[in-house]
This record gives structure tokens, C-alpha cells and sequence, in this order.
């Protein structure tokens, strides 16, 4: 039998000989900096965009009745065809757009069951207390109602300045998060990107700059992004 040492010197030869073989061709990617520290922005649209805009168009029925959306109403006044009423949550008093000012983990002038849908995206990593606010999301909510949520996988952290950033998620954190609020069977959680798309995130480089081919690979272990679609079980 070979000893444990010789096994190790012929794979590492082979990783070697595979390496000559198959050379990974780096280009302007090694560096120690990002191409763009501007997620994308100045080069065209985020990757990350993506994949929550077409999560939000796929489901772009929900959008209906009176709909909640945190800071502005992008997707619902884009999507929302079917919606009566649209709220905007901002903790910043000063955003004219707010009709709610409140933190999204504490709402106490908000009354029980009073939205048709809550649109909540890339918001939860900048809250330290998320299952808080996903309960007071779950609370809010008719019974029926609707929540559609995307929170980040694989990103840079932004920058404390702008705001602290808490956390990254999983397919598998969602489902236990909200499946515990909302119950297992209420809550279908899927991951969108893979490999390719995560590196192009991380570079800054824009959405543009991939094919939808490209963009439209899903591998589960390279998320970028992680939706979630909860539903609040009708009352019984």
C-alpha cells in the first residue's frame, strides 16, 4: 500500500499537470481591489437586480390591494397593476414619501391585518432583530395576504457609514425564518445565481456586461440572491 505521504505527492502532481492544462486565465481580476467599488451603478445596472426584478415581476400578481413597500414604491408602481393603496415604511421621518415612519422590527401604529402585500427588498440585513421584523410583517398582513421579500447572499458589506450591515442569508436560514412565523408549508424560498454572476457582483461589474445565458444559470451554492414568497394562513 502506498503511504499517506506518496498519495499526497501524486496529487499534488496531478493538480499541478491539471493546472498546465487547464490555466485559469485571471486577466484585470487579479487584484486586490474590485473593478468598481459602485456595485455595478456606473457601469450599467447591479447584477443582484437581476434577479429581484424578475422575482417581483414573476410574482407581480401578488402586488394587489393595499401593498407596503420600504423607503419608495419602486416595484409596486412599476408591477402593481392590481394594487388599491400603497404604503411606504421609512424610519427617516424626513422621506416624503413615507406614509409609516417606524422601524420595519417594531410597528406598533400599524394595526393588525392591514396589508394585502408586503414588498420587502434587500432591507433585512441592515436589521439587527430579524425575526422581529418578520413577525411584525407576518402580523400586519390579512390573513391570505402576501409577502415577497429578497434578502443578499453573496455581496460586499456595505459601507457602516451609509448603514451597518448584520447579516447574509441562506436558502436554508429563510426557510427556518420565515417557516417558523409563517409556517412551513406558507413559505417557498429560492437562491438565484452561480458562480460566474457572483464573481461579476463582486467585481462591480454590471448585469450588462453578462449574457441572460450567463445570468440565468442557477447554482444553489453560489447564491446572490435569496427570495422568499410567505403567505399568512387564511384565518380558520
Amino acid at each position: 500500500m502506498p503511504s499517506g505521504s506518496s498519495r499526497e505527492t501524486r496529487e499534488a502532481f496531478r493538480r499541478r499537470i491539471r493546472r498546465t492544462l487547464r490555466p485559469t486565465w485571471l486577466g484585470s481580476l487579479r487584484r486586490t481591489t474590485p473593478i468598481s467599488t459602485e456595485c455595478g451603478y456606473d457601469r450599467g445596472r447591479p447584477v443582484d437586480r437581476y434577479y429581484i426584478e424578475r422575482f417581483i415581476q414573476s410574482n407581480r400578481a401578488d402586488l394587489r390591494g393595499r401593498v407596503l413597500e420600504v423607503k419608495e414604491p419602486l416595484y409596486t408602481e412599476r408591477y402593481g397593476d392590481g394594487a388599491t393603496a400603497i404604503d411606504v415604511l421609512d424610519k427617516d421621518g424626513g422621506n416624503p414619501r413615507a406614509t409609516i415612519v417606524a422601524d420595519l422590527a417594531g410597528m406598533p401604529g400599524v394595526a393588525s391585518h392591514t396589508f394585502d402585500c408586503c414588498v420587502i427588498t434587500q432591507t433585512l440585513q441592515y436589521l439587527f432583530d430579524v425575526g422581529a421584523a418578520i413577525r411584525e410583517l407576518h402580523r400586519t398582513l390579512k390573513p391570505g395576504g402576501i409577502l415577497l421579500v429578497t434578502v443578499p447572499g453573496i455581496c460586499r458589506v456595505c459601507p457602516v457609514k451609509v448603514a451597518p450591515d448584520y447579516w447574509r442569508f441562506t436558502a436554508s436560514s429563510c426557510e427556518r425564518l420565515f417557516g417558523d412565523v409563517f409556517g412551513e408549508r406558507q413559505v417557498t424560498v429560492e437562491s438565484h445565481g452561480n458562480v460566474l454572476a457572483s464573481v461579476a457582483f463582486l467585481e462591480g461589474l454590471a448585469q450588462e456586461e453578462l449574457t441572460h445565458a450567463e445570468l440565468d444559470v442557477n447554482d444553489p451554492l453560489y447564491p446572490i440572491v435569496v427570495t422568499v414568497r410567505a403567505v399568512k394562513e387564511l384565518a380558520a
